[in-house]
């Protein structure tokens, strides 16, 4: 029986109307495919399900919808962050009530704490909940770097069970490793670093890419599960190019585009998200075409 959390979870986007609502059928609809598809778990309302532009109560219908879709089937972990504590305490409370199993927790943003405050601020979360909680590290964005030593000491607490590291310095998720405890799961932030990262005890990923293909991130993670990486690099290999543009602007600007020209949503941001660039599209285009994506909503 697969450990929770381990292999490959998708970062889904949040899919808008043409009026800038959340479209909950579209929601409903990728929850399906994502789930028919064969990966391991949903990850909704984090950065790529444009979090900060979500209200509380879209951010809890639609964990209650992939909840309601998931049935037990894969678990959903919602994402749970901010430099608020106390309003990361509320939402958990809340998201828990909506159905979801677990949190991913960004570390605070802007208001840089220190290391000892990224404990302090984690371990009251985790106290005032009973479900398992991923943090997630990705100082490019929030400014912060959660460090090995702090990331030790929280793994001690029972149900902070594991990390999303998208700090990129691979020597740093290397040294997560080999010191935090064999059951802490460690997962990759970003899926070019994804099979790196599981050739020296990472557990899986958190995917963007698995938006566009869930299956085949799947069946990567799998075979390197399995120690089969000449398997799981030969589709490494193949999804690179997709792996790089869904990053040639800013996420999840591409991975939208790639998914509205696969006719799974409609291209609709929240500002201030736009459009990228029209060369950028161009090149998006070009990337799905190589793959054979532009035929439908392939999985």
């Amino acid at each position: 029986m697969r450990t929770p959390w381990t292999g490959a979870g998708t970062a889904l986007i949040t899919p808008f109307t043409r009026t800038g609502e959340v479209d909950e059928a579209a929601v409903r609809r990728l929850g399906r495919r994502q789930i028919d598809a064969g990966i391991h778990f949903i990850s909704p309302c984090g950065t790529t399900g444009e979090n900060p532009t979500l209200s509380r109560a879209e951010r809890l219908r639609i964990v209650e919808i992939l909840a309601g879709e998931a049935d037990g089937k894969v678990p959903v972990l919602a994402g749970a962050g901010g430099y608020n504590t106390k309003d990361v305490i509320e939402l958990a409370h809340d998201l828990e009530r909506a159905g979801a199993n677990g949190f991913l927790s960004v570390t605070p943003y802007y208001n840089k704490p220190t290391q000892e405050g990224l404990f302090q601020h984690y371990r009251a979360i985790a106290e005032s909940t009973r479900l398992p909680i991923i943090l997630y590290n990705v100082p490019g964005r929030t400014g912060v770097n959660l460090e090995v030593p702090t990331l030790v000491r929280l793994a001690a607490i029972p149900n902070i069970v594991g990390v999303k590291e998208a700090s990129g310095n691979m020597s740093q998720m290397c040294e997560v490793c080999r010191a935090v405890p064999p059951d802490f799961i460690v997962l990759s932030g970003d899926d070019a670093l994804a099979l790196p990262l599981m050739s020296v005890g990472g557990r899986g990923v958190i995917s963007v890419i698995s938006n566009e293909i869930p299956s085949e991130l799947a069946q990567m993670v799998e075979a390197a599960e399995r120690d089969d990486f000449k398997a799981a690099r030969a589709i490494h290999h193949r999804l690179m190019p997709l792996m790089s543009i869904n990053f040639v602007e800013a996420n999840p600007v591409p991975v939208k585009a790639a998914m509205t020209a696969m006719g799974l949503i409609e291209e609709v941001y929240r500002l201030p998200l736009v459009s990228p660039k029209p060369e950028s599209k161009e090149k998006i285009l070009k990337v799905l075409k190589d793959l054979g994506l532009l035929k439908g909503a392939l999985v």
